[in-house]
């Protein structure tokens, strides 16, 4: 497999830093010295999850990219987030994903939690002693947030939870986990009728289901929380009484969004480096197989996707770095890079013939990892309903601009390094 850019490409330079520039090298040697040996192994064994890869992450601070550093996070922003994510994803669409699945619930502490309750977790995941997850969906309203059935019912000074949770990202790696309930009798709006609540890992009544690979990502950990009558302290809710809502939409918008384009931009280069690789080392008639025109028709189109994803990641994460109203592009970041990837995975597959058929190649868990970033924080119909808001001028609540403005890390200034 050819190598995907060792540096940024000149297209992106506008939305990268010094400091940037650096954290793309330091992502690409990490991802060379302790991903890519371990890759093979994590396919082979797709019931295993991967720890040593998230511990090393961890040891790094790269779970607390966007976090300030008055909590001990990087202060780098989401422009950084999207670079460590992307250049993982090259490597390991599932340990990209352990990267990302806590800088969710990390981003919703950021923009509700109260200046204490930062204190308490947030150095924790910055030191690397503690990952999150975020706990939305359910088996039966999957991610459908206002058919939430998870309950949380007030016991004096504390809260009890009772409900399932699926599809729950590091599930089996999480220290804790932002869980939203339903706190309001059924009928209530869904924008006052959910609460977030912190739930440690080791709370009684807290049970994980055993870990079951899925069709892709081998390694990375999706899976069941069951809370019977969970109890965690008041001083656990997180944003106010009622507003787990804002919370969990936020916070797919924000994170969720931006970071699944991401890791479908590193799948993307992936793809696109095989196949072109493939081409240039297949002999045909006197040549290779990237002698053929209608060979090159079909590459030139995967390059022009992989290129247009690779703009439309970067550039939304720079707009959101930026405080500035940027909602409709996270959105279309997700919506288009996971589309475009689709397509040029599905075009690799037919120019490898059945080459691509072969369990140990490559490309097939690159096909396999594409179908994941998908579902997670609204499929494809849900984007495009929310980008027809933006069309008719609907979309009235930007949380990119009501709440990465107010972020509290340092956004480097123009001679920063």
């Amino acid at each position: 497999m050819s190598a995907t850019p060792t540096t940024p490409p000149p297209a992106l330079r506008p939305y990268l830093t010094a400091r940037h520039e650096l954290l793309w090298d330091e992502a690409d040697a990490f991802a060379a010295e302790h991903v890519a040996p371990r890759t093979a192994r994590m396919e082979a064994a797709p019931g295993r999850v991967e720890r040593k890869v998230a511990d090393l992450m961890a040891a790094r601070g790269w779970f607390a990219v966007t976090v300030p550093s008055a909590f001990g996070g990087l202060s780098a922003g989401h422009v950084a987030k999207t670079i460590l994510v992307h250049r993982i994803a090259c490597v390991s669409a599932a340990a990209a994903a352990i990267l990302q699945a806590t800088l969710i619930p990390v981003g919703a502490l950021l923009h509700f939690a109260t200046y204490e309750q930062k204190g308490r977790w947030l150095p924790r995941v910055a030191d690397g002693s503690l990952l999150l997850s975020i706990a939305v969906t359910e088996p039966q309203a999957g991610g459908h947030i206002g058919g939430i059935e998870t309950t949380a019912e007030r016991a004096g000074s504390e809260w009890v939870i009772t409900g399932s949770k699926i599809h729950i990202g590091n599930s089996h790696l999480a220290g804790a986990h932002l869980v939203v309930a339903r706190t309001a009798e059924a009928g209530v709006s869904a924008s006052q009728a959910l609460t977030a609540f912190m739930v440690e890992a080791n709370r009684p009544g807290l049970a994980v289901s055993d870990h079951r690979p899925g069709l892709g990502l081998h390694g990375f950990s999706a899976g069941r929380l069951d809370l019977d009558h969970v109890r965690v302290p008041e001083d656990h809710v997180v944003g106010e009484i009622g507003r787990g809502l804002s919370v969990a939409q936020s916070s797919s918008i924000l994170y969720g969004r931006p970071n699944l384009a991401a890791v479908s931009l590193g799948i993307h280069e992936a793809i696109v480096a095989t196949t072109a690789a493939r081409l240039k080392t297949r002999p045909r008639y006197r040549g290779t197989l990237s002698d053929l025109p209608v060979l090159r028709d079909r590459i030139g189109g995967m390059e022009a996707r992989l290129r247009a994803g690779r703009i439309l990641a970067y550039q939304s994460v720079h707009l959101l770095d930026q405080g500035l109203p940027c909602d409709a592009d996270l959105i279309n970041a997700k919506y288009l890079g996971h589309q475009w990837a689709v397509q040029s995975a599905q075009d690799a597959m037919e120019l490898h013939g059945a080459h691509a058929l072969d369990r140990d190649y490559v490309l097939q868990r690159l096909w396999r990892d594409i179908q994941h970033t998908y579902p997670p924080a609204g499929t494809g119909e849900v984007q495009r309903i929310r980008l027809a808001d933006a069309a008719f001028d609907e979309d009235h609540i930007q949380w990119s601009e009501r709440l990465a403005a107010e972020a509290a890390w340092a956004r480097p200034g123009p001679t920063a390094a």
